[in-house]
């Protein structure tokens, strides 16, 4: 198929008015059979970041110097700032513990290319000696995702890890560089009722504005899709604090759940921010296999592929399709060894930058991993 054929087709689906960006509007202007978002190539350079042990820093908490990058570091969240891509990644500490014993702590690096990624010497999240220590410590902080919102504020959600309950929390910030830290993002909601569930992953609804993915509200709240084993939706008037949505009988809402003997058996996790479109909204979710009965035999068990779904924007607690088979899956050395030797590639940041999608990804939580469209 023609080159730029494939590209119309592909990104068409997307439907957005980029007033501002004449070659966007034109390209999201025509309509596609297909709402899925394909052609994603990885990259010749790949893994495009790696743990480095000359990273230094001063831990408030024990008061020690730590090298805080010096086991892990995958799972960012990405976003775009003045022409540059800013990555928020996760970061691992120590390589002797085993896995799920770590502190992580996020980190900040930023490219012009979208490839090669210059990285800040500290973190800037991380477990603290304040009001969030019960929720971060000492597991840390952990898979963020971020979004910006209309006014320009920058929301990052995150997994608050105690090593007992892990809590999906949310922190705010206006450079990408200092944060302030708001909590689990359902300690509020229903008195309290889902404050001590486990909660992970959550991708805020996203449109395309001008080039960039702007959080969007829907019936003047902004949704969020959220979870682990279940796709469940929340919903929020400020995109810092939740509320579940609920069945009639008062039980988590599950809009989307795992299909056995399939490549997504066993979880079906959120991935990087939805996408509004005119197809519907389009949620990109990492699927594990599982391992035993009820796994699929085209995928090793265990493993986490890429998968897409799409929901009603009418709607958007109904699923409407689902791909049957994932987008990306583990093929590349670093994909399967590391920590998790099942085979990892978790899809996490998205980020439309010089007229491609980029997509990165955790590998085998190890490294990151990188991902185009053109």
């Amino acid at each position: 198929m023609n080159k730029n054929i494939f590209l119309i087709l592909t990104l068409a689906i997307l439907g957005f008015s980029c007033k501002n960006d004449k070659k966007s509007s034109q390209m999201f202007k025509e309509k596609s059979e297909s709402p899925w978002l394909l052609g994603f190539q990885k990259t010749e350079l790949n893994p495009i970041m790696q743990p480095d042990s000359t990273y230094t820093f001063l831990d408030p908490i024990s008061k020690n110097e730590v090298r805080w990058q010096k086991a892990d570091v995958f799972n960012p969240g990405a976003i775009v700032k003045n022409d540059t891509v800013f990555l928020l990644f996760r970061a691992e500490d120590n390589p002797d513990a085993i896995l799920g014993e770590r502190t992580s702590r996020i980190g900040l690096a930023y490219s012009t290319d979208g490839i090669n990624f210059t990285k800040y010497p500290k973190p800037v999240l991380f477990p603290d000696n304040d009001e969030f220590a019960k929720w971060d410590q000492p597991g840390g902080i952990e898979d963020p995702r971020i979004v910006e919102t209309p006014e320009g504020t920058y929301i990052m959600l995150y997994t608050s890890w105690n090593n007992d309950v892990a809590r999906l929390s949310s922190a705010t910030s206006k450079d990408l560089k200092n944060w302030t830290k708001k909590g689990p993002v359902f300690e509020n909601a229903y008195e309290g009722k889902y404050l001590n569930e486990w909660s992970k992953s959550g991708s805020i609804v996203t449109e395309l504005v001008d080039g960039r993915l702007i959080a969007k509200k829907i019936n003047d709240k902004y949704l969020m899709y959220w979870g682990e084993l279940f796709v469940n939706l929340a919903t929020s008037e400020n995109g810092v604090d939740w509320e579940p949505s609920l069945t009639e009988n008062g039980d988590l809402l599950h809009s989307f759940k795992p299909t056995l003997n399939e490549f997504d058996s066993h979880l079906t996790e959120p991935g990087p921010p939805a996408l509004y479109t005119d197809a519907g909204i389009l949620l990109l979710y990492n699927g594990k296999n599982l391992s035993g009965d009820g796994a699929t035999t085209k995928y090793p068990e265990g493993t986490y592929c890429g998968g897409q779904v799409l929901f009603d924007k009418n709607d958007p607690t109904k699923m409407i399709e689902r791909m049957e088979v994932p987008f990306i899956c583990p093929s590349l050395p670093h994909e399967i060894s590391g920590q998790y030797k099942a085979g990892t590639t978790f899809i996490q940041g998205l980020v439309y930058y010089n007229d491609k999608w980029f997509l990165y990804y955790g590998t085998a939580d190890s490294m990151v991993g990188l991902a185009i469209k053109e």
